[in-house]
């Protein structure tokens, strides 16, 4: 496969500024909480739920089948996937996105790629080693997303996936419909900068870097620090737990700052955080194409006597 590098993500916002939606976890986290959020975006009440919490090491990999996905037609890129494919590859995969309601007549956008290409987008140093990208990824597949919208409500998985063979590390991962509609421009999308994903070196500085992208490319706006911990610390803390997430923010802060971002205390804990402008160009990563699809069965066929 020829290798390429991507530029951005277009993600949805929902998934990305939902409040504890991704998490700092500490060691035995996983096993002690679930998720459960509640989230309004516009019209929308979306509640997500799971098993597990999802982690900054989930966000990457999410970040990086989306970014996969918007490059359709190509090795490594995504095919849409219709509500009701003809082809047993297409049906199998739509059965797995598990799409209730509402959601089972939209179209999903499958990625078909391979876990090493995954990390070497997502800057994993190890790309060899697959299995903690695929621990994320079915971890994703077990958070289920309920949709509210005008007394109407539709149901469907974060994504569904399954490596084709194990052995050679290929993948195929299915995005659910609201992730589908923003990377081909139905809907409303945030711009990830894959680049500055890629340079960002710890978990609190990945999960503030996400949140913060309701700021516009080119705009500056003032957060306060312990708004910022809450990005990446959702629950409440004490006051010495409080000083200590304090301090890793600013690391973060400062891990911002080196990527570009501006960052400016213009007060105690009071801060100007400014989105590079360079976020507003699409530059030289494919853009969307006429969509393949997986092939929808004819329209009008021949009925049977009797």
């Amino acid at each position: 496969m020829k290798p390429f590098e991507l530029t951005h993500a277009r993600h949805d916002p929902a998934h990305c500024l939902a409040p504890g939606l991704f998490r700092s976890l500490k060691r035995g986290d996983r096993k002690r909480l679930k998720l459960s959020v509640v989230y309004q975006s516009g019209s929308d009440r979306i509640e997500f739920s799971g098993p597990e919490p999802l982690g900054a090491d989930d966000l990457r990999v999410l970040q990086g089948l989306v970014a996969m996905a918007a490059v359709c037609g190509t090795e490594g890129g995504g095919i849409v996937l219709p509500p009701t494919p003809a082809t047993h590859e297409g049906k199998a995969l739509r059965r797995l996105l598990e799409a209730e309601s509402d959601a089972a007549d939209q179209d999903a956008l499958v990625v078909k790629g391979s876990f090493r290409q995954l990390a070497r987008e997502i800057g994993y140093s190890d790309i060899e080693d697959a299995r903690q990208l695929r621990e994320c990824i079915e971890r994703l597949w077990k958070v289920s997303i309920i949709v509210e919208r005008e007394g109407r409500r539709m149901g469907f998985r974060i994504l569904s996936c399954y490596a084709s063979d194990s052995a050679s590390g290929q993948l195929l991962v299915a995005l659910n419909p609201r992730l589908t509609e923003s990377i081909l421009g139905d809907r409303q999308y945030f711009r990830i900068d894959l680049a500055e994903v890629r340079a960002l070196k710890s978990d609190p500085a990945r999960l503030m870097h996400q949140r913060l992208h309701w700021i516009n490319a080119g705009q500056r706006k003032g957060v306060m620090l312990d708004t910022l911990c809450s990005y990446v610390w959702p629950d409440q803390a004490n006051p010495d737990t409080m000083k200590k997430r304090r301090q890793v923010a600013r690391k973060a802060l400062a891990e911002l700052s080196d990527i570009g971002w501006g960052v400016e205390e213009y007060a105690p804990g009071k801060f100007w955080i400014c989105r590079p402008k360079s976020g507003t160009q699409e530059s030289a990563q494919p853009s969307l194409p006429p969509r393949p699809t997986f092939p929808r069965p004819p329209a009008n066929l021949p009925q049977t006597p009797g």
